[in-house]
């Protein structure tokens, strides 16, 4: 085999090898997106969709507000000690978002601090 035809084939498995392990990458990276409803202050446990979200330890939750109010997404439960220790999205406009990294495995209670009566759950496994 000539040097330019080695050259070629080495570099058509390095572009292979790049393009799998980034592919590999995207699909191990992903997470879950939670939607904020519209009118998600009267909906209860369906004002976060889905419900629960699940993600595997590494992975994020997005957070959207699709809702013409403002929202958050807050750990723990109202009134809690430890509420937003975990993660809080601070205030969500409308079409704003909010990403958060889970490290641990667990079941994540959240709510939003302006409307109460708004709860979800993350399971990360």
């Amino acid at each position: 085999m000539s040097t330019i035809k080695i050259a070629v084939v080495l570099s058509v498995f390095a572009v292979l090898a790049v393009g799998l392990s980034m592919g590999y990458a995207f699909v191990y990276a992903q997470g879950a997106s939670v939607a904020i409803q519209p009118n998600s202050a009267t909906l209860g446990d369906k004002a976060y969709v889905p419900n629960p979200a699940e993600v595997k330890v590494g992975e994020s939750v997005t957070w959207t507000n699709g809702d013409s109010q403002i929202h958050t997404a807050t750990s723990g439960a109202v009134g809690a000690e430890d509420s937003g220790s975990v993660f809080d999205s601070s205030i969500l406009s409308p079409k704003a978002t909010f990403d958060f990294t889970f490290d641990t495995a667990g079941e994540y209670d959240y709510y939003c601090t302006l409307h109460p009566q708004m709860f979800g759950k993350v399971v990360v496994s």
